[in-house]
């Protein structure tokens, strides 16, 4: 199976919040077929899912592991750890979570994180290819600022792996939801997409957000 080629345009959401429908009702006007789901029985959120992002399948988190390659996981950032450590094994694991204190709570660990919240995501699903994206705009302003390919305008969202072929693919997701990709780099460069960090939350044209980490880079 190859989520996100032509052939098989799958795309799996773990969260059924407003990052997680916003993403969900994106990706399928992009072609996608979303499957989603929430904590709990799929039953719990199909009327929401119905409402709020039409189209796409609730489902339990074990059957959009199997679903889909590409997982986008879009919980509380506390609420990870509840999750076992093998569920994503093998899959793309888009990091979509920011750690908000007054959400998740006084958490040392993803308060104190040097080199981001996806290195320690990254160690929690050891088994998983884990890439920092779709976090980097809020929900409102990722809703607004979809553009089709080459239209004067379109907002850069950038992405951060230690795989390279994970980051690869997550590119080409973010140019099909409508987005202009940019490549950050390795999974460490996330912490510039995260509240706090240099990108985060501004509407960067490509060629802005692509200096703005260049100059981050340099100066780490």
């Amino acid at each position: 199976m190859s989520s996100g080629g032509d052939g098989d345009l799958r795309l799996g959401i773990v969260g059924a919040g407003k990052v997680g429908t916003t993403i969900a009702r994106a990706a399928i006007a992009a072609g996608y077929d979303v499957a989603i789901s929430g904590s709990g029985p799929a039953e719990r959120i199909a009327l929401t899912v119905d409402v709020l992002a039409p189209g796409a399948r609730a489902v339990t988190t074990d059957e959009v592991v199997r679903y889909a390659d590409i997982v986008v996981l879009a919980v509380p950032t506390h609420r990870f750890r509840e999750l076992p450590h093998d569920l994503f094994a093998g899959k793309v694991l888009i990091d979509a979570m920011n750690y908000w204190e007054p959400i998740d709570g006084d958490d040392d660990e993803l308060a104190t994180a040097p080199a981001g919240t996806s290195i320690v995501v990254q160690g929690h699903f050891p088994s998983a290819r884990v890439v920092k994206g779709l976090n980097q705009l809020g929900y409102h302003e990722f809703e607004e600022g979809r553009r089709p390919s080459g239209v004067e305008g379109r907002v850069a969202i950038a992405a951060a792996s230690d795989d390279r072929t994970a980051l690869l693919e997550v590119l080409q997701l973010i140019d099909r939801l409508g987005f202009d990709a940019v490549d950050a780099g390795l999974l460490e460069a996330g912490v510039a997409l995260e509240p706090d960090g240099s990108a985060f939350g501004v509407a960067y044209s490509s060629s802005e957000l692509s200096d703005l980490l260049w100059l981050q880079e340099r100066s780490a």
